[in-house]
């Protein structure tokens, strides 16, 4: 007799009731929200212990708890090391993170919107229409926010193109999906089109500048920009978690999700607004980074599950621990130089992702 057989009826009932099965998965879910969050406070301090001045590890907790009121560690020994860690390195760690967590959450939200695991933000044009916001501050030498205006105009032209992506997919008061998709890669075209005329027109200086912006930066965030994007990724995050359990009914099919109460278009509408702020504030700063929005999401529902009470949080800690250690690869995998952020995560995404497709195609037997 096996160990099952000999086991009472109710025991092996109970252990594989779906209570059962939601409590181990809460329990996994917490494992592994806690596991990414060391993993992110351990990455965030050697990435700020990272560059041309290497500070050690023990130096840069020491100087992070110093300025909470700890004197648990020592402090930098380099006459230069405590205000290089304050100016330079820790703002842009944060910026990392903040901008990390807010395009996963975004590519998470997307795909739940969508109920396609390979959906991005840059689907509704946010994206590409903050790329010729940008340019177009930087072609005619806009200056009316000072060292601010390109970030502003990135922002505002992300927000401005995915209201008009979703202005133009309405019909009969409604929004479809397929629409709203073929709409964003109409827009996101002329939007294309648009970047190309501005860096005709433009100077070398200026082209330059539009495609080093595309390529995506952390270099140079300071305080003063984390105490913007921050608030507003914070707000979009926030709203994300308010609306995971409707998410997960919107998985069930939106017929089945209205008769449980979930008005569908009041949902897509708040998501997509969501999508657009936390995109649009990722991106005003730092320029385009491709992939963290897509491949993030897509590997944690394989770990965890559709569920968005998990995935939402699991995502927001992933994409904060990849934004920072892809930022510390592109300081100091080539000597003296800063590598664009938005290609070095292309160039790795890019190929990851391809594996993961492949991978899933193996497990289901092809595509579904």
């Amino acid at each position: 007799m096996t160990l099952r057989q000999a086991r009472p009826a109710s025991d092996v009932a109970a252990f594989d009731s779906p209570t059962a099965r939601r409590d181990r998965g809460r329990t996994r879910g917490t494992l592994l929200c806690v596991a990414l969050l060391l993993a992110l406070a351990v990455s965030g301090v050697a990435a700020a212990g990272s560059g041309q001045l290497a500070i050690p590890f023990d130096e840069v907790a020491g100087s992070f708890l110093h300025r909470l009121g700890l004197d648990l560690g020592p402090m930098p020994t380099h006459p230069r090391g405590d205000d290089t860690l304050w100016t330079v390195r820790f703002p842009r760690v944060a910026m990392a993170m903040v901008v990390g967590a807010a395009l996963a959450v975004a590519g998470t939200v997307m795909q739940g919107v969508f109920g396609n695991p390979l959906a991005e933000p840059s689907v509704v044009g946010v994206s590409s229409g903050a790329a010729v916001a940008a340019a177009i501050s930087i072609v005619f030498g806009l200056t009316f926010a000072g060292t601010w205006t390109i970030a502003v105009c990135a922002f505002a032209g992300g927000l401005l193109t995915t209201l008009t992506v979703y202005a133009l997919s309405r019909a009969d008061g409604r929004t479809e999906v397929v629409t709203l998709v073929l709409t964003g890669i109409a827009v996101n075209a002329v939007a294309g089109a648009g970047l190309a005329l501005l860096m005709f027109l433009g100077d070398t200086q200026a082209r330059e500048q539009i495609v080093f912006w595309q390529l995506g930066s952390l270099n140079g965030s300071r305080w003063s920009y984390i105490w913007v994007v921050g608030p507003i990724a914070a707000i979009g995050i926030l709203a994300s978690f308010v609306g995971a359990r409707s998410l997960d009914l919107l998985a069930l099919g939106e017929r089945q999700a209205r008769h449980l109460g979930v008005h569908v278009e009041r949902l897509r509408v708040m998501m997509i607004v969501v999508v657009a702020l936390l995109t649009a504030a990722a991106v005003s700063f730092c320029g385009i980074v491709a992939f963290v929005g897509l491949v993030v999401p897509h590997l944690l529902r394989m770990v965890t599950g559709p569920g968005h009470r998990v995935l939402l949080p699991a995502s927001m800690l992933a994409g904060a621990l990849v934004l920072v250690v892809a930022d510390m690869g592109a300081r100091t995998l080539v000597a003296h130089a800063d590598l664009p952020l938005g290609m070095l995560t292309s160039l790795v995404g890019g190929p990851f992702f391809f594996w993961l497709l492949r991978r899933t195609r193996r497990t289901a037997g092809g595509w579904s």
